[in-house]
C-alpha cells in the first residue's frame, strides 16, 4: 500500500534526521521524533527504522530507494532508557549490539538479559538538527 504524502514525509524526516547522528552516539526514538517537529511519535520513528530497506537496489514498483540500512544508521536510535529493543526476531538485539560496539559503543547486558547503553556517556541530544543551523545542546552531543 502506498503511504500518504504526510506518512512519506514523515518517514524520509526520521531518515533523514537519523543520518545527522554522529558515529558512536545513540540518540531515543523520542528524541528523532522531537527533532522532526513530532514530539508525540516515538513509536512511529521506530515502525519507520523497522521497515528500512535492507539496500539501494529498487523497491517493489521499480523505484530507486534512496534511504536504505547503508545509508541510515538505523543501529543508533534506541530506547530512551538505554535499552536497545527486542523485536520479534531473538537475534535481532545482539546484532544491534553488535553494530553499536562497532562503532565504540559500549554496550552492556542488566539484569534479565536487556542490552543497554549509557547514555551519559553515548547519547546524543541536540536542541535542534545540525543542518538547522545553530541550536541547543546538551550532553555532549556536539563531537
Amino acid at each position: 500500500m502506498a503511504r500518504t504524502d504526510e506518512a512519506e514525509a514523515f518517514v524520509v524526516g526520521v531518515y533523514m534526521a537519523v543520518q545527522e547522528i554522529p558515529h558512536g552516539k545513540v540518540t531515543s526514538y523520542g528524541h528523532i521524533a522531537y527533532l522532526i517537529g513530532k514530539p508525540q511519535c516515538p513509536r512511529q520513528v521506530g515502525q519507520a527504522l523497522k521497515h528500512l530497506p535492507s539496500n539501494s537496489n529498487n523497491d517493489a514498483q521499480g523505484n530507486t530507494v534512496v534511504f536504505h540500512n547503508g545509508n541510515v544508521p538505523w543501529q543508533r536510535v534506541i530506547s530512551s532508557n538505554g535499552i536497545i529493543p527486542v523485536r520479534d526476531d531473538p537475534t535481532a538485539a545482539a546484532r544491534h549490539a553488535q553494530a553499536l560496539r562497532s562503532e565504540g559503543v559500549t554496550v552492556t547486558t542488566r539484569a534479565g538479559g536487556a542490552l543497554h547503553v549509557d547514555l551519559d556517556g553515548f547519547g546524543w541530544f541536540p536542541g535542534s538538527l545540525p543542518s538547522e543551523g545553530e541550536g541547543s545542546v546538551y550532553g555532549d552531543g556536539d563531537d
